[in-house]
């Protein structure tokens, strides 16, 4: 995360500007980090930091290092939204998992960006980047493509409107490119992400519905590339649709269309 320029103003500003500093690629920073990366004086960012250690919202390690502590987790895992929604889809999620023994997530959409509120893998499955708690863009992912197919017009012109991150050869990274892929998204049901993010992984997503029909979150299988990924598309659909069953979705009442073979290639 690149430091910041400008001393935020509140105290609340502050204390934000402070847990940003840590990311997955740096989980923990000396108080000389956290200070240059919130930009932040020294002596305010010490005063914050203990102030957030005593509360247990950090842990200092015994090398005198910052990591985010396990009150913060406890105080996330409170949110409506993300707490139902998971405890809702684990026996699907799990049922999933037993038909495909490869990786098999939830996520939600978050501004440009989605983040995983569950993931089940097995020890063989292919290597993925994607966490529980994490985020990847909107663009290079299975579960993000679903999500930004259902999205407002808004938000998708947005995404479409901004440069996009490319990974590997695959990732789509045009408007045109992308436009389409979410048109076919919306029209069989469920995405394909072909080595978008790793070239060795395809992913099958597909929408979870809540109570007002609206998309809620995307359920995704990610397989090795050489997989076929319609004969795993049903299953998948199969899951997100009765995880939109249990969330009171209208459309989660009704009989599923057949899924359709793309013959024109994958995305």
């Amino acid at each position: 995360m690149p430091a910041r320029t400008t001393e935020p103003a509140s105290v609340s500003a502050r204390l934000i500007a402070i847990l940003d500093t840590f990311s997955e690629a740096s989980p923990v920073r000396t108080l000389s980090d956290i200070s240059r990366h919130s930009g932040l004086p020294l002596t305010t960012t010490h005063r914050l930091v203990a102030e957030l250690a005593a509360g247990g919202l950090l842990e200092r390690d015994p090398d005198g290092r910052y990591r985010i502590g396990l009150r913060l987790w406890e105080i996330a895992s409170l949110a409506p939204h993300g707490m139902r929604l998971r405890q809702t889809a684990i026996p699907y999620l799990e049922d999933l998992y037993e038909v495909t023994h490869h990786h098999v997530q939830l996520a939600v959409v978050d501004g440009h960006d989605v983040v995983y509120l569950e993931r089940i893998s097995s020890r063989n499955a292919v290597h993925v980047v994607s966490r529980v708690g994490g985020r990847l863009p909107v663009h290079a992912t299975g579960v993000g493509q679903v999500l930004l197919a259902h999205a407002s017009p808004d938000l998708q012109e947005q995404v479409l409107a901004k440069p996009l991150r490319r990974y590997t050869s695959k990732t789509l990274c045009t408007e045109p490119e992308l436009r389409r892929t979410l048109a076919d998204i919306r029209l069989r049901g469920f995405a394909i992400s072909d080595g978008a993010i790793e070239l060795a992984a395809l992913s099958v997503a597909a929408p979870v519905f809540g109570r007002d029909d609206r998309v809620v979150a995307a359920v995704s299988v990610v397989v090795p590339a050489q997989t076929d990924p319609y004969a795993l598309a049903p299953a998948v659909v199969a899951t997100a649709r009765a995880i939109s069953r249990a969330l009171g979705a209208p459309r989660g009442q009704r009989l599923p269309g057949p899924v359709r073979r793309e013959t024109h290639g994958v995305y």
